[in-house]
């Protein structure tokens, strides 16, 4: 056993590293020094077919490499950023800081391979070995995508290396399996989403296409977008899934993928696109749009919307070079936060194809980038442009490189200076660990109207005056317009629903707006408003006539006959019975809704309470005139003024417990009428009101039964059967008034009820005075003792 351990050491002292490499990697560039940092690019990709386990695989690389030519500035950025830090004394002094770049190839087997070389080979590779020179490897920086991110991951996190990120990823999808060595150069690539929705929401974006790599991370966007896009309501035209590499042996399958896309692309109904993916899926896109239309004679004129995520650029690579990207005019993209870096341009402009022998990726820049060719022995004899130092790369357009820092570019830079500030740390305190992450927040875009853009939707928009009715079988963005019902309007486009308009407000003829309704009420400046007040006009007048009549012949028999006292009383109450009518033919306010019910109730118990008065005098004194009646000690002024009184007093009472406990007030009807709200009294206690009408009907009801019952008293006291008239046309008026009140609302109310003042009031006027009137006025010589005593004295007698 000793023997054997002897034997197993000596072996392992002599293994020495192999002299060629097992698997070629085209691309590096390794720059030494005392502390290194690695970096896994994604800069060029090869048609590396899949393994299928049937052949043994190639070691080489599959034809010409196709070159992101852009994606050069990423690892531009990071030589310039060591450049800056090795010249800066403050940051690691006396420490030289170097660099190792590799490629991934956007290839899993690659990727893996690449890594291990950052780990373990300086000059030749053995995993889990480190050959010759040391290389002291502090961190790697990438990858660029998701799934580039996760395989450098997958080996580096056993050696608790750092890796630090610099694309926009979906960084839950690191933290579910917990690699604690990992790091963001970018914010969560969720707050993209909410940036998205409120994007489609400002340009009302509701039918939309969407294009995702067919992968995990594209599975991820979509069952996070979707519920997002459905609850702010916004449909899905289509949803294309892509594939992430483009593997020619399965042509025709890929061929039928190309088509599906292409015929979205050209056909939907859809404006606006919105593509989530990898960096390079704009090559992806463009690829389809060239296989279909080749001269670009459709896409030129696609006219769509394009919405990219901060992971696309817009990037041309390998044969696309040569051609354009106008189908992505007027697109808007989410980016990742950068700023101009002093010196970095200038830094560019001294790069050209001879500057560093080093650099593994230049040549193949610039043979894609200007079309010329380095010296090589299999070129000899060929007319090729070979590239020189004049050729720079300022001279090439934005799609193919920029000079200013772009985002990614950006991040990487921030990644070397956070892997050199903790160096620093940690060279300063020793003991104590920092790592001081440069992350920056992703800033939305400042989207300015320079472009007019297309409304991107399933149908046209429903207008102000409609609502969207869902079509059964349907998604809920492709709807019908139903105009709005009577009473509702809608005022934006596409309103869920219709809706009613404030109190105070009705719809317009087109149900897009609400109007402010006026404030009317009954006033002298309307039709019915004159007729009324001057009708109660002329009956004022009329009453006034009277009153003067009689006052005029009050030593006349007729007067004196009818209780002169009472008749004017009476007369004095008509009066105010034809004024309170204006009561509700002005303003309802405070002050005429207290008085208005309470002066008309008072009036006109003062007028019928005279009038129970006289019929009661009448009897009384018809009565008086039977020998031995006990009724003459009632005859005169004192009973009179006993019933008018009396009566008159309850009334009082009831509006005096009225206004003090519920008195009316001025209030607005908004619902009676459509277009207007009426200014009204609320009589504050329907209760009191109707008591206050009551009480009146009572006395009207006694005064009719009285003079019912005179009527048949001798002629000379006629008087009881004009009282019986006027009652019954008193009582038939606020009979018939209580039906017409009810079943009318807002102005038509108060007309009624003025209506009903003036007739009845008329109607006493008019069956008990004018008679009268007729025969001081017109007959004066009836008007005497002997003519009221016997007023048949005059009348021809007939010979039997």
């Amino acid at each position: 056993m000793l023997l054997l351990l002897v034997f197993l050491v000596k072996k392992i002292v002599t293994l020495s590293c192999p002299a060629s490499d097992a698997f070629l990697v085209p691309h590096e560039w390794y720059q030494p020094g005392d502390l290194v940092i690695g970096a896994v690019v994604s800069h060029t990709y090869y048609n590396i077919y899949e393994i299928n386990f049937k052949e043994y695989p190639y070691i080489t690389s599959y034809e010409v490499p196709n070159v992101i030519i852009k994606f050069y500035q990423h690892i531009l950025a990071l030589a310039f950023a060591v450049k800056e830090i090795n010249k800066d004394s403050q940051i690691l002094p006396n420490v030289t800081l170097g660099f190792h770049i590799y490629d991934s190839y956007y290839n899993p087997r690659m990727t893996y391979r690449t890594t291990l070389d950052l780990l373990f080979k300086s000059q030749e590779f053995v995993p889990n070995y480190k050959c010759d020179s040391q290389k002291n490897l502090m961190a790697i920086i990438g990858g660029l995508d998701f799934v580039t991110s996760s395989y450098i991951a997958e080996i580096i996190g056993f050696f608790k290396i750092p890796q630090l990120t610099y694309g926009s990823l979906a960084q839950e999808e690191f933290q579910t399996i917990k690699l604690s060595s990992l790091y963001f150069m970018v914010p969560k690539e969720d707050h993209q989403y909410i940036g998205i929705v409120q994007l489609l929401h400002h340009f009302r974006w509701t039918w939309i296409g969407i294009f995702s790599f067919d992968n995990n991370n594209g599975e991820n966007f979509l069952r996070k977008m979707q519920p997002l896009l459905s609850e702010n309501g916004i449909c899905s035209a289509f949803i294309e899934r892509l594939p992430q590499q483009l593997h020619m042996e399965s042509f025709p399958e890929l061929y039928q993928t190309i088509s599906i896309v292409s015929i979205n692309m050209l056909t939907s109904k859809a404006n606006a696109f919105l593509v989530y993916g990898e960096a390079w899926i704009i090559i992806w896109l463009r690829f389809v749009t060239f296989l279909v239309d080749p001269e670009s004679k459709e896409t030129a004129l696609l006219r769509k919307v394009w919405i990219m995520t901060a992971q696309i650029d817009f990037v041309l690579s390998g044969i696309q070079i040569s051609s354009d990207l106008k189908m992505f005019h007027g697109a808007i993209s989410f980016t990742i936060h950068s700023t101009a870096v002093v010196g970095f341009r200038e830094f560019l402009q001294t790069i050209n194809p001879l500057s560093d022998y080093r650099d593994g990726f230049r040549q193949n820049v610039w043979e894609q980038s200007f079309d010329c060719s380095f010296p090589k022995p299999e070129l000899q004899g060929m007319d090729n442009t070979h590239c020189t130092v004049e050729m720079k790369l300022e001279d090439l357009p934005a799609p193919i490189f920029e000079m200013e820092m772009t985002g990614q570019s950006y991040s990487v830079y921030n990644a070397v200076y956070s892997v050199a500030h903790a160096l620093q740390a940690l060279n300063m305190l020793g003991f104590n660990r920092k790592t001081t992450t440069m992350g920056k927040k992703t800033d939305l875009p400042n989207l300015q109207p320079w472009q007019v853009l297309p409304l991107s939707r399933c149908n046209d928009p429903c207008f102000p005056g409609s609502w969207k009715k869902g079509i059964e079988g349907n998604q809920f963005c492709c709807f019908d317009c139903v105009p709005c019902p009577e009473g509702k309007i809608s005022a934006q486009n596409d309103m869920d629903d219709c809706f009613e308009c404030s109190e105070d407000h009705y719809p317009n003829e087109e149900n897009n707006g609400c109007i402010l309704k006026p404030v009317v009420f009954l006033t002298l400046e309307e039709t019915s408003g004159i007729g009324l007040a001057s009708v109660a006009l002329c009956f004022l007048f009329l009453t006034a006539w009277v009153l003067g009549t009689f006052i005029q012949h009050r030593d006349t028999p007729i007067v004196k006959a009818n209780n002169r006292s009472l008749t004017y009383t009476l007369l004095v109450s008509l009066l105010l019975c034809f004024l309170s009518s204006f009561l509700f033919l002005s303003q309802p306010g405070k002050v005429t809704c207290l008085l208005r019910q309470s002066m008309f109730g008072v009036t006109f118990s003062v007028a019928i309470s005279n009038v129970l008065a006289k019929t009661i005098t009448v009897v009384v004194a018809f009565k008086a005139t039977k020998p031995g009646s006990q009724m003459r000690r009632w005859v005169g002024k004192r009973l009179a003024f006993s019933i008018v009184l009396s009566c008159s007093i309850i009334q009082v009472w009831i509006c005096i417990l009225w206004l003090s406990t519920y008195p009316p007030f001025p209030e607005l009807d908004m619902h009676s009428e459509h277009q207007e709200m009426i200014l009204q009294c609320n009589e504050g206690s329907v209760f009191f009101f109707y008591c206050v009408l009551g009480y009146m009907g009572v006395l009207a009801i006694a005064s009719f039964t009285v003079a019912f019952l005179a009527r048949k008293l001798p002629d000379r006291f006629n008087e009881a059967k004009f009282i019986t008239f006027s009652m019954l046309a008193f009582c038939s008026v606020w009979i018939s008034f209580f039906p017409a009140y009810l079943s009318t609302k807002g102005k038509a109310m108060v007309a009624v009820e003025v209506f009903s003042i003036l007739a009845s009031s008329a109607a006493l006027l008019g069956c008990i005075f004018l008679p009268k009137c007729y025969i001081i006025v017109f007959r004066p010589d009836r008007n005497s003792m002997s003519k009221v005593r016997n007023p048949n004295l005059n009348k021809k007698t007939t010979p039997k």
